[in-house]
């Protein structure tokens, strides 16, 4: 059978009002990561299986912790020697303060054109996207051309362990196949210096979540104490939350950083040597926060613990530090630490997760490209590398090559990164509409 390059979309009003209908239900069912086991996704992935199973696919429920349930699916495409795509996304979100909020984080309110709440972005919005296409296509017959494997996980907004982690090692073979996979953190408008950007995820700092743990001589508080450990542990933390980290461009912050350039007509070499990468950044104007958080480490203190009375030193104080690793650099990151941290604190990895790479020159990212042209012809696809990280680390361990594309076109003014995480998450009703189209054009010509 041919690849479906030309056939009518299958999305309908039905898809449009489901997808809605969809996030909005999503969002209802509380299934707030606070860490440390302490989430329950089962009821998100007996909905979402639900619909997948009414859309005549065979969807599996797994969980390696009771309650941390996760959904796969495998819609067959036509083409048996083609390589299979895995499309991602995560069933769990972050807590919210209702006190803080509008609107009750969980209400899934639509107003005024907007689906409200806890992710709204982040991403149950997504989540409802890829529902909405894999129901219409079973409504209207359409095949994709290669194998899609969907995946709704557990766990992405803490460790993973009981989510794609879980997936990738204990049930590889329902991702057999897979060499390319798409998920969060990409393909969202960005209005900037005149132009609509699309900023594609083609890259992932590492994580790199740290302890610190200095030890001194515990004693009373009224003497004298050269050996203090919250003295110790609290240089430590002052020089690492100070410590400004070199540029290392990565070949994903290169090509945007060159794209960029291009489309604002600055004249900028980035393979020169003595580039100076902080001044095209001023330059650049607002495009400039697609890049400048992936440009350098980082290691941002978060947590501090020590002591149980006033007047008594204690013998130990430690800290948590929250970094990120740039494709590369873990040499350079490990050897930092070891200096900042000195002689009197240790320091060892909290939790860690290797950094990504994706080539942004492949027939996939073309594609990718062309989705979104598609439907907004005046914009302009650009790389991206995300500061943070997604469940496409675990999923690279299959050999699966990660992008980052959750299609949305926002109206100015909207600031989808600051609502990553935020209050008052919310996501226009339009930009639903938008990432339906763009999914199914994709994913039926992928």
């Amino acid at each position: 059978m041919a690849e479906q390059t030309t056939a009518p979309s299958p999305v309908d009003g039905t898809a449009l009002d489901e997808v809605v209908a969809f996030t909005s239900d999503l969002i209802r069912i509380d299934t707030t990561n606070r860490g440390s086991g302490d989430c329950r996704e089962r009821p998100a992935a007996e909905y979402t299986a639900e619909r997948l199973a009414d859309a005549g696919l065979d969807p599996v429920l797994l969980e390696r912790t009771p309650g941390r349930t996760n959904v796969v699916a495998r819609i067959p495409g036509t083409d048996p020697s083609a390589d299979a795509l895995l499309v991602h996304g995560h069933l769990d979100v972050v807590p919210a303060e209702a006190a803080d909020w509008s609107v009750h984080p969980f209400s899934g309110e639509i107003r005024d054109g907007v689906v409200w709440g806890r992710g709204a972005v982040d991403m149950k919005n997504t989540d409802a996207m890829v529902l909405a296409v894999a129901r219409a296509w079973a409504r209207s017959g359409v095949r994709p051309r290669r194998d899609i494997v969907l995946a709704y996980t557990a766990d992405e907004e803490d460790s993973a362990a009981d989510g794609a982690a879980y997936l990738a090692s204990e049930h590889a073979a329902l991702f057999e196949g897979c060499t390319e996979g798409i998920g969060e953190c990409g393909a969202f408008t960005v209005h900037a210096g005149g132009l609509r950007l699309y900023p594609v995820g083609a890259g992932e700092r590492g994580t790199a979540w740290l302890r610190l743990t200095a030890r001194g001589r515990a004693g009373h508080g009224s003497k004298a104490n050269q050996a203090n450990a919250v003295t110790r542990l609290a240089a430590a933390v002052t020089r690492i939350g100070e410590h400004r980290w070199p540029v290392r461009l990565t070949p994903t912050v290169r090509a945007a950083l060159t794209e960029l350039s291009a489309l604002y007509g600055i004249d900028a070499d980035v393979q020169a040597p003595g580039f100076d990468a902080d001044a095209l950044l001023e330059r650049l104007g607002p495009a400039a926060a697609l890049v400048r958080d992936t440009l350098r480490n980082s290691t941002n203190p978060t947590l501090l613990e020590a002591g149980y009375k006033v007047n008594v030193i204690p013998g130990q104080a430690t800290a948590l530090v929250d970094g990120r690793m740039l494709p590369g650099t873990e040499e350079e990151f490990a050897a930092t630490l070891d200096r900042l941290t000195g002689p009197d604190v240790d320091w060892a990895f909290h939790h860690r997760e290797i950094p990504l790479q994706a080539p942004v020159d492949s027939p996939t990212f073309a594609k990718l490209r062309a989705a979104l042209a598609h439907f907004d012809p005046g914009a302009h696809a650009v790389p991206f590398c995300l500061g943070g990280g997604t469940d496409a680390k675990h999923f690279s361990r299959l050999g699966i090559t990660g992008y980052g594309f959750s299609p949305l076109r926002l109206p100015p003014g909207f600031d989808y990164g600051a609502l990553f995480h935020g209050v008052d998450e919310r996501v226009p009703v339009d930009a639903l509409h938008f990432g339906v189209r763009v999914l199914d054009h994709y994913l039926r010509t992928a």
